[in-house]
């Protein structure tokens, strides 16, 4: 099997919804079962790879994706797609415009999934956190996120901070400004942003012929910010397709080819026409 980690950077709000209500929220955003962090399933992911295949016309569609539904029972494709696992989180401040922040138990699964497609990665050793402290490259100082104060302890992040850039290359300049805004925070502390920071936001429908509110016409829709990061792994086996030869590589590289340097764009989650969900995807090996 050949095995490579995309980086998704979100450029509008993303809204991959859950398909059920959750107390005041009518459209909420897709979460993991056991963290609540917020997530993109990976037959989410897989269709909107497929739907750009399909615009593209990738000659290799069938052998990656697998062949029409009505068609399906005749070989599976051969690339594996997993969830959209989320890696820093935009979260307002009031020390400056906005943080990525992430934690601990996030960095430590993301390197343990790329370490287990046999890629590397180098150690990080940060300190133990606590409720109310946070780490990140600038001074000592006190830390605003939403409504939370918290004492940033100035700590080392150089290594974590070029192994993250790894999943925004084509967002120039990242590293820098990654070193100015990344806050690492307690796990618990990240669940409840996760939870409670996203972007919920009012909708309503207008009566067309008098210009006023459907009545009953208002929903709540919660969205991913833009500048999330996320990052998705991808495992490519050889063709299933009956006569075809394709390798595993031949297999991944024309998944790879959706993402052109000058088109490096996928569409995710709902609301489509009113252009949300796009994302720039990087190849974290640079191929």
């Amino acid at each position: 099997m050949k095995f490579e980690l995309l980086g998704l950077y979100a450029e509008t709000a993303i809204h991959a919804g859950a398909g059920t209500s959750t107390g005041v929220i009518d459209l909420p955003i897709m979460r993991e079962a056991h963290t609540g962090w917020p997530c993109i399933f990976g037959s989410a992911v897989k269709g909107a790879l497929r739907a750009k295949a399909e615009q593209t016309r990738l000659e290799t569609l069938h052998d990656v994706f697998g062949p029409d539904t009505k068609n399906a029972s005749e070989h599976a494709g051969a690339l594996a797609v997993g969830d959209a696992r989320l890696l820093l989180l935009p979260v307002r401040s009031l020390t400056s415009h906005f943080k990525w922040v992430t934690c601990p138990a996030l960095i430590q699964r993301a390197a343990a999934d790329a370490k287990r497609m046999g890629f590397e990665v180098p150690g990080f050793a940060l300190p133990a956190l606590a409720d109310d402290t946070a780490l990140q490259s600038g001074a000592s100082a006190t830390l605003y996120l939403e409504e939370f104060q918290l004492q940033a302890q100035q700590t080392d992040l150089e290594a974590l901070i070029a192994w993250l850039a790894n999943f925004v290359r084509q967002e120039e300049g990242f590293a820098t400004r990654l070193a100015q805004q990344l806050v690492v925070v307690h796990n618990d502390m990240f669940a409840h942003l996760a939870q409670y920071a996203t972007p919920v936001n009012p909708h309503i429908a207008i009566k067309n012929s008098s210009k006023t509110v459907e009545p009953g016409a208002l929903w709540y829709e919660e969205t991913l910010p833009p500048e999330t990061v996320l990052y998705v792994t991808l495992a490519a086996s050889p063709s299933r397709k009956p006569g075809s030869e394709l390798s595993a590589e031949q297999i991944l590289q024309a998944a790879l080819q959706l993402f052109p340097q000058d088109a490096p764009y996928l569409q995710l989650g709902g609301n489509e026409t009113v252009g949300m969900g796009w994302c720039r995807v990087s190849s974290t090996q640079g191929t």
